[in-house]
């Protein structure tokens, strides 16, 4: 479980993150939502040692995060816009993650579901959007990491590729991974959501189950309920 403990981070005199505190559950999938410049970014950003709180706690099962960043061999993520070295085929990428963890654990599934041996010696920098995804989807799942942090997961994916790395992405839960969405496409997080954390202006407005927040809204779809939450009205 990862935990958040009332979690402050500013940058100059712009407070990006105010006193945000969230657990983040295994075997549960939470879907990250606010508008832009909510704060989502940065609380990725603090999860995957790539930022440090001014503030406050970052646990992982309880023990705060150590200082060495060793704890991120537990973590797989896939991000938004992923930057990948465009001088390696698709297969070196991979040969260079497995030489970075030599003797872990290696989950080579999406590999093919993805259909990623056919483009084994292309050029990362050749591949569309697309496939870049998929290199960097598969690269999230590689080690069966304990957490998975998926940024726009599904960005520049065609309906088949969509659907088989949602599919992975609930086998990760049944296998009591701990799951965290950021996304736009309320209607796919709809799929694939158990709870919900949304930040607006970087204070955590809003975490829980789904259905509590569909409860509170008085909606019964997750789209029309994060605009209620932006309008801070309720939605009869």
């Amino acid at each position: 479980m990862i935990t958040l403990d009332g979690v402050r981070k500013a940058y100059g005199k712009r407070q990006v993150l105010e006193g945000v505190s969230l657990a983040l559950q295994p075997g549960r999938i939470t879907a990250l939502v606010g508008p832009n410049g909510s704060g989502k970014t940065t609380l990725i950003k603090l999860i995957l040692g790539l930022a440090r709180p001014d503030a406050g706690r970052l646990l992982l099962d309880g023990r705060a995060f150590d200082a060495d960043g060793a704890y991120r061999a537990r973590i797989g993520y896939a991000p938004q816009s992923p930057r990948l070295p465009e001088h390696l085929t698709v297969g070196e990428v991979f040969a260079m993650l497995r030489a970075l963890r030599p003797g872990a654990e290696v989950d080579e599934g999406m590999l093919d579901a993805f259909g990623l041996r056919n483009e084994w010696d292309t050029a990362v920098g050749t591949l569309s959007g697309g496939w870049r995804q998929k290199v960097a989807n598969a690269c999230a799942f590689l080690f069966r990491p304990d957490v998975l942090i998926l940024d726009e997961p599904t960005a520049g994916l065609d309906p088949v590729a969509s659907g088989m790395l949602k599919a992975e992405i609930r086998a990760a839960r049944v296998a009591g991974r701990t799951v965290l969405i950021s996304s736009h496409i309320l209607v796919e997080l709809e799929e694939l959501a158990d709870d919900v954390a949304f930040l607006s202006d970087g204070h955590l407005r809003f975490a829980g189950p789904v259905d509590a927040l569909l409860k509170e809204t008085g909606t019964r779809r997750l789209e029309p309920a994060v605009a209620a939450l932006l309008r801070g009205l309720k939605v009869v």
